[in-house]
């Protein structure tokens, strides 16, 4: 079986009627009402190797935007999940981890940085900042740090 009739047979598994759409070497489908436990019971049906999870913090209270990666018969495959959420409320979606443990890592790096739940799993306690609060690394910064007046700023540094 090639790969594109592949393609075509796992949209209508989906239940999409879109069309795969190519960008940047990725073969993007809108996962539609699918859940991502859903798309990645299909996905792991369809022997596809799951790569990881890209987190994007979206503007103002958009929420975050999770794109899933996968692999299948050497084309990269993304799948992506907008998730409601503002700076000081926590985005949920359902985890992976017990169907694909190799989501396990990205899932927990991801609860860390942006405050993700991932419902369905627990956490041990935080490893990059322990005794840290969940997602200091994006939804807490405001304005850059600018250096303060007679202190060594990016230009002096460099020199």
């Amino acid at each position: 079986m090639t790969t594109m009739p592949l393609l075509e047979t796992l949209s209508q598994k989906l239940g999409s009627a879109d069309q795969w759409v190519e960008k940047g070497g990725v073969h993007w489908l809108d996962p539609g009402p699918l859940s991502v436990r859903e798309l990645c019971v299909e996905m792991v049906a369809a022997k596809a190797r799951f790569i990881t999870i890209t987190a994007y913090q979206l503007p103002g209270t958009e929420g975050i935007r999770l794109e899933y990666h996968w692999d299948l018969e050497g084309r990269l495959l993304g799948f992506a999940f907008q998730l409601p959420g503002g700076s000081s409320e926590s985005a949920k979606i359902e985890s992976i981890y017990d169907i694909c443990e190799a989501a396990d890592w990205i899932e927990r790096e991801i609860h860390e940085g942006f405050a993700v739940d991932f419902t369905g799993r627990e956490y041990e306690p935080l490893l990059l900042r322990q005794g840290d609060k969940l997602g200091v690394n994006l939804r807490e910064i405001g304005a850059p740090n600018k250096p303060a007046p007679g202190s060594l700023g990016q230009e002096e540094v460099k020199k």
